[in-house]
């Protein structure tokens, strides 16, 4: 049998995980909707759904995005799987890209080989489970240690969360400067990168002052994708330009 990475047996796996998932979350939502009656919030339960399944829609959107640029490579069902239950878009696209790179495989090509598509799965899947086992035992500690350099020293607590935060950023930063230095090649498409991430920081900045400045504050909401959208969207002139 030929492997096919939008096989219907994929679509079924990943269906019935997705609907476990699902069948949790009614779960828990049934069970804070009694507990809210109970303590005598029922006349905010309505709004509070309402609100909340609103504000859904932007990172939805963001995770639709990345379902689609990964979908080219992998087909739907995985791409689908890893963004809907504990994948995170701006890990998920990275990780998949650099497996793809290290089976000599450049994005946007259909993984035929099944031995390559279980590579980029388990890649995907093991980097970001360490979170959840790390999570138990580190998240009390490390929140517990700054808590502590918070209250000793405001200033100094202040700057080990922007540390920490920085620290993450710039992980992927180094994956979009990483083939900047084949300019001096003569190879303009290490540059791509930087443009489409200049077009997302620049959008993403211009939400922000508009919903700071003219009080836009849906817009904090739907800056991401909105990002995302531009920065995919440049990436096309940006490759027809400098040579993809």
């Amino acid at each position: 049998m030929t492997f096919n990475v939008n096989h219907p047996l994929l679509f079924v796996i990943v269906g019935a995980i997705i609907a476990v998932v699902l069948a949790q979350s009614v779960y828990f939502l049934v069970r804070a909707l009694k507990r809210a009656r109970e303590l005598g919030l029922g006349a905010h339960i309505k709004k509070t759904v309402i609100s909340a399944a609103i504000f859904t829609i932007a990172p939805a959107v963001a995770v639709l995005i990345g379902v689609v640029a990964l979908s080219k490579s992998l087909g739907v069902p995985l791409p689908w799987l890893r963004l809907s239950v504990i994948g995170s878009i701006t890990y998920e696209t990275v990780a998949a890209g650099n497996a793809l790179e290290a089976t000599n495989m450049s994005a946007g090509t259909t993984v035929t080989d099944p031995s390559i598509y279980i590579t980029i799965a388990w890649v995907m899947t093991v980097g970001i489970a360490a979170g959840l086992i790390l999570v138990p035992f580190v998240t009390k500690k490390l929140q517990s240690g700054l808590a502590k350099v918070g209250m000793k020293d405001k200033k100094w607590g202040e700057i080990f969360n922007n540390a920490m935060f920085l620290g993450m950023i710039s992980a992927f930063l180094g994956y979009v400067f990483c083939d900047v230095a084949l300019v001096v090649k003569g190879d303009m498409s290490g540059l791509i990168p930087v443009c489409v991430m200049a077009v997302s920081a620049v959008v993403m900045a211009v939400c922000g002052l508009l919903a700071t400045k003219l009080k836009i504050r849906w817009l904090t909401d739907y800056a991401l994708p909105m990002s995302l959208i531009a920065g995919m969207a440049s990436a096309i002139p940006f490759t027809m330009l400098l040579g993809g």
